[in-house]
């Protein structure tokens, strides 16, 4: 059987990361046919509804006039049969109308639809996000009223954080919070990048929105997070409108919006000035989802890459059959499929945590998250343009479509955290604050692989963390300035991991791209550990 991005996800849940066994132990039993079947049904969804139309829908692009936004001709239909479907319920909580099931599932449909079309995929991901954080911090009444139309996906949800003179420095922001009394509060404040914040595929938008308070504390301590619904209760729009949309370099179709909150009625989620608290649950969700999109984005553009490969004849043969460019394919192909499983092993920490109370799969999940989000976007741009390569001249022509791969790729290692700050989150946050242990445990597991060209590089990169350590207690700029180095020395092991784990489970359809990986990609992590013992040297 032909390797493709849904049968190489059904293989990662069922074989892999042990889905059915996590489902079966919690009493709530998904088989390996019960997850083949969704997920196949999910890979004809986003092949069949977004894929076709997502050249065109680039071209056409979101367009602003007269203070209206208007998506791509093709969305609004595609969006209906995506809630007809009943997708955007897949793993919400049944409590609120969801279906329930797994988050692993989630993220092979991100990837699916992330691959299809960036563009489209990017409102129902931030929705996705939105519900986590208020199925969280909502109250009771709050959750009533707001989640089960997000569920369903009549309403979609947006994320305000962003601020002209606030980017990733958030406890700088302006946007203010009057109190109206009964519970009201009025929001003053201009965000910016708000993602899918304005468009014509539903009636309502909700919006969370980071604002302070009037007896605030300065800083990031002072913030607060609200809800504003683009319709009130009663009908009425509410205060709040979009003053115009980006105009970017890639995913032209999503609505990147600035969006005016003139006097705004919300709700305050969550505890008076613990707003980002609240929101990192949003925001840790959207980073597993951005992490699945730089996969999506490799498994996108070595889909259009193996099919011109394929047909493409130069000096009496296919390219495909050309050495180096085998070898780009196969490169194509190993860093793609090692990020799958990486986003896989992730999400099944979420699941393992949700459905047995596993606490150490929270800690495991904290330790992964920055990793998947920086290492697989950054490997997302960098197959992207290899895609590019692969065309030849024709790569570098819309028509292919390879171009469009490449241009919305670039957006991910930005978004969500910047990858540098995803470094830096790795190193203070997670690696530091327990002195390395979890990051420690993750490497003994990886030494007990039988490859021992792993074990090596896991025995390397356990003594790189102890010299990291050592300069974060002497001097944390020193050591946050090779935070990025140690993250992507963190990620090309992983990646050979799960690829010497899925060749443990099936030699003849995942050995060679795995050998290949050991071979001639694992190398990569020396690479950055020698960068950072030569820095930290000097």
């Amino acid at each position: 059987m032909t390797s493709t991005a849904a049968t190489d996800l059904i293989f990662g849940l069922t074989r892999v990361v042990g889905l059915p066994a996590l489902t079966a132990k919690a009493g709530a039993a998904l088989t390996a046919d019960d997850i083949a079947q969704i997920v196949t049904e999910a890979d004809r969804f986003c092949t069949e509804v977004l894929q076709p139309d997502a050249l065109a829908a680039d071209r056409a692009g979101a367009v602003y006039a007269n203070g209206v936004v208007t998506t791509p001709p093709t969305y609004p239909a595609a969006y209906a049969k995506w809630v007809e479907g009943g997708w955007q319920s897949l793993s919400a909580p049944e409590a609120h109308g969801g279906q329930g099931l797994p988050a692993a599932l989630w993220i092979a449909m991100t990837e699916l639809g992330m691959a299809a079309d960036t563009s489209f995929m990017l409102g129902p991901l931030l929705t996705a996000g939105a519900i986590d954080c208020l199925v969280h911090y909502a109250t009771p009444d709050q959750a009533a009223r707001w989640l089960p139309k997000m569920v369903s996906g009549e309403w979609t949800g947006a994320m305000c954080l962003t601020e002209p003179n606030a980017g990733s420095d958030l406890g700088v922001l302006r946007t203010r919070a009057e109190p109206l009394g009964n519970g009201k509060y009025a929001l003053h404040g201009q965000k910016i990048f708000i993602t899918w914040g304005e468009h014509d595929c539903t009636d309502n938008i909700v919006y969370l929105v980071l604002a302070r308070l009037p007896d605030a504390p300065p800083g990031s301590r002072g913030i607060s997070l609200f809800v504003a619904t683009k319709v009130k209760e009663d009908g009425s729009r509410n205060g709040l409108r979009c003053g115009g949309i980006e105009h970017k370099l890639g995913i032209h179709g999503s609505p990147t919006c600035i969006m005016l909150f003139e006097g705004a009625e919300a709700e305050m989620v969550g505890e008076p000035h613990r707003g980002l608290n609240a929101m990192f649950a949003m925001m840790n969700n959207a980073r597993l989802g951005v992490g699945t999109q730089g996969v999506a984005h490799g498994a996108g553009a070595l889909r259009l890459a193996e099919a011109f490969a394929a047909e493409r004849v130069q000096s009496g043969r296919v390219i495909a059959e050309h050495p180096d460019v085998a070898r780009m394919l196969t490169e194509m192909r190993a860093i793609t499929l090692a990020g799958r499983l990486l986003a896989l092993e992730t999400a099944i920490c979420v699941d393992r945590h949700a459905l047995l109370g596993d606490a150490g799969a929270l800690a495991r999940q904290a330790l992964l998250t920055p990793i998947l989000k920086a290492w697989c976007t950054d490997r997302g741009v960098e197959t992207a343009s290899t895609g590019v390569q692969v065309h030849g001249g024709m790569g570098f022509i819309e028509e292919t479509g390879a171009a469009r791969m490449l241009r919305d790729a670039r957006i991910a290692p930005i978004y969500e955290g910047t990858n540098g700050i995803q470094a830096i989150d790795l190193l203070v946050r997670k690696v530091a604050k327990d002195d390395g242990a979890e990051m420690r445990a993750l490497l003994d597991e990886v030494k007990r692989t039988p490859d021992a060209r792993l074990r090596a590089a896991a025995e390397r990169l356990d003594a790189a963390t102890a010299v990291v350590l050592g300069a974060q207690a002497r001097d944390a700029d020193a050591a946050q300035s090779v935070a990025v180095a140690y993250l992507e020395a963190a990620g090309w092991l992983l990646g050979g991991w799960m690829l010497a784990r899925a060749a443990a489970e099936d030699a003849a359809a995942y050995g060679a791209v795995a050998d290949f990986y050991l071979r001639r990609l694992l190398p990569r992590c020396a690479g950055r550990i020698a960068e950072i013992e030569g820095a930290l040297a000097a």
